[in-house]
């Protein structure tokens, strides 16, 4: 996708403590009856959508504030399951930054975005980070995954590209939603190393203490 291609405006799917970055591709589970609407309107247009995180996140809140940073995807797979719900693969392509929110007849929602500060997400050149200077983060990282009960697949990653890895980690980690908006904020990959390095700072001061305390 160009520059030129990209849309005004977006329909927006907020979703809790979950993140997608550029040039990662993640399966969802559509059943909500607005998002199935989102999704149809989508596969008929665009196939683009925007996934953002809300601020906070209340039972019967239909409408949570929403972060002003995400990142549009685009529908690469599509199926509809026996019981009507919809399985579907989204390709990270490029984060937005909301300009507002759009009023429409639509159950879901609609916002107008700009994306000036996030050209460089669709250039294809690879960040000059080492896996070297990653092991400690690494590390660290799979020490709080399991610590947490989380499985990944450590060989596959190690066979992709370092951004798709890092990218990778960050959305799956089990870090606040908070962290990961940080993460997802961050401008290029050096700097979401160095955040993934001060988060994990964090949990590993908070386990020694309370490994101390007991």
């Amino acid at each position: 996708m160009n520059i030129n291609d990209l849309p005004k405006k977006i329909p927006v799917f907020p979703l809790s403590n979950f993140i997608i970055f550029p040039k990662t591709t993640v399966p969802l589970n559509i059943f909500e009856p607005r998002y199935i609407d989102m999704i149809n309107d989508s596969m008929k247009s665009n196939k683009l959508i925007g996934m953002i995180q809300p601020k906070s996140f209340k039972e019967n809140n239909k409408n949570p504030e929403l972060h002003e940073i995400g990142c549009m995807g685009k529908i690469t797979s599509f199926r509809e399951s026996e019981d009507g719900r919809f399985l579907i693969e989204l390709k990270g392509i490029i984060r937005f930054q909301i300009i507002r929110e759009l009023k429409s007849n639509k159950k879901y929602r609609e916002c107008e975005v700009n994306f000036n500060d996030y050209y460089e997400d669709l250039s294809q050149k690879n960040e000059e980070i080492k896996f070297a200077d990653l092991e400690l983060i690494f590390k660290d990282l799979k020490s709080l995954f399991e610590k947490r009960g989380f499985i990944i697949n450590w060989k596959a990653l190690e066979k992709q590209s370092l951004d798709e890895t890092i990218n990778a980690l960050a959305m799956a980690s089990p870090f606040t939603i908070e962290e990961k908006q940080v993460l997802l904020e961050a401008k290029n990959l050096d700097l979401r190393k160095t955040k993934i390095s001060e988060i994990l700072a964090t949990y590993t001061f908070d386990q020694y203490n309370n490994t101390t305390i007991q």
